[in-house]
């Protein structure tokens, strides 16, 4: 059992060595190619994760082929310090993403969304206009919005019943409370009898392609109900990698076992120090 947990630990660590190589390699490629804003958010968390994967592994290679017990302490610290802050993460991203959902809009098919449903932690990081901006000009590149120019011809309660997403719903179009006539799905008009409530973002919202409404509330609160459906994913995936990164944890301590058994053997055959 001593010698499969050892084993053990190398195989595993080799695994995630040969997986570190793919991830430093896509952080490095959107590093030196990207073409949009979107693309430049990616490449640092790759960037760190893959170098992470990186030494981490090393530190068990060593500590379990080598028989290092130094190198096998340090392998056990890192790893107990990345299973606590994912543990420290899953319970802010539970809490975080706790508030918030689309409300449903009677003889329609899809949600609207409020910012003002959204954690204040979520709300203040959208409320920055540079970190909006950056937002902003990824919708963009995506083409969130683009898709629409395909729903033109649709007749109004064609339209109404579409499953729109979040940002579709928040940033492409009007918030239906507003009251705006539709024409298409590019473009609205004032009734005659004016607007029919005066939330701020009826006065933000724009026909024109690159303003529509992606300064509005209701487009931050998309991206948020976005971010937080993401997030709940991640969380289930992070719980159980927690678990397997707990197991791993279990087998090393095995592995440190093994090497002061190793170790005491060596010194007792040896007839202890002389």
């Amino acid at each position: 059992m001593i010698q499969v947990s050892n084993t053990l630990v190398g195989v595993l660590n080799f695994l995630t060595l040969l997986i570190s190589f793919p991830i430093i390699g896509s952080g490095l490629y959107f590093r030196l190619n990207s073409a949009t804003q979107c693309e430049e958010f990616l490449y640092l968390p790759l960037l760190v994760l893959g170098g992470f994967l990186f030494v981490v592994s090393v530190l068990g290679l060593v500590g379990s082929c080598a028989r290092l017990s130094f190198f096998m302490w340090l392998y056990l610290f890192v790893l107990f310090v990345l299973i606590l802050a994912m543990i420290i993460f899953a319970i802010l991203a539970f809490v975080v993403t706790n508030k918030g959902v689309g409300e449903t809009v009677a003889g329609v098919g899809f949600k609207e969304y409020r910012l003002g449903d959204y954690n204040d932690w979520l709300q203040k990081m959208v409320a920055d206009w540079k970190t909006w901006e950056k937002i902003i000009d990824c919708l963009k590149d995506a083409r969130v919005c683009g898709g629409f120019q395909q729903l033109v011809g649709l007749q109004a309660n064609e339209f109404f019943m579409k499953n729109l997403s979040p940002v579709q719903s928040g940033c492409c179009k009007p918030p239906t409370v507003c009251g705006f006539v539709y024409q298409n799905a590019t473009f609205w008009t004032t009734p005659a009898t004016g607007l029919k409530s005066t939330d701020a973002d009826c006065q933000r919202w724009s026909n024109e392609e690159k303003k529509l409404c992606y300064e509005c509330g209701s487009c931050k609160a998309g991206v948020l109900a976005t971010i937080k459906s993401r997030w709940k994913e991640v969380s289930i995936f992070n719980v159980c990698l927690i678990v397997f990164l707990i197991l791993i944890y279990s087998i090393g301590c095995c592995a440190r076992r093994n090497n002061n058994t190793k170790r005491y053997e060596q010194y007792y055959r040896g007839g202890g120090y002389r």
